[in-house]
């Protein structure tokens, strides 16, 4: 086995969506997401539903979605989530950056 062979699996990209429900509209959820995404090195998008949740679509390495789901369970300071539906789907070769979307 190579030396970095066992890394491999994490350096594999994947992907998730997420739905973000609660107080998390109108307390700066999308922008911090966007800025941590950034700084993890993953790619989407996040947006907010006309429900009053946020969506989030991620894709990076397993421990980068790792931090970004554990950021989604609480969100920025001012926000009350109540849930997080999370589903795992395949990662989209044609995304560059993390944006937030309308």
């Amino acid at each position: 086995m190579a030396a970095n062979e066992g890394d491999r699996p994490n350096r594999t990209p994947r992907a998730f969506t997420a739905i973000v429900k609660g107080r998390v509209q109108g307390v700066g959820f999308r922008f911090t997401t966007w800025r941590l995404a950034a700084e993890l090195g993953v790619l989407g998008w996040v947006r907010n539903r006309p429900d009053g949740s946020v969506e989030v679509w991620a894709q990076g390495t397993e421990d980068s979605l790792a931090a970004l789901a554990s950021f989604l369970d609480n969100g920025p300071l001012g926000a009350v989530v109540t849930a997080v539906e999370t589903r795992t789907t395949d990662p989209d070769p044609t995304l560059a950056r993390f944006e937030i979307r309308p």
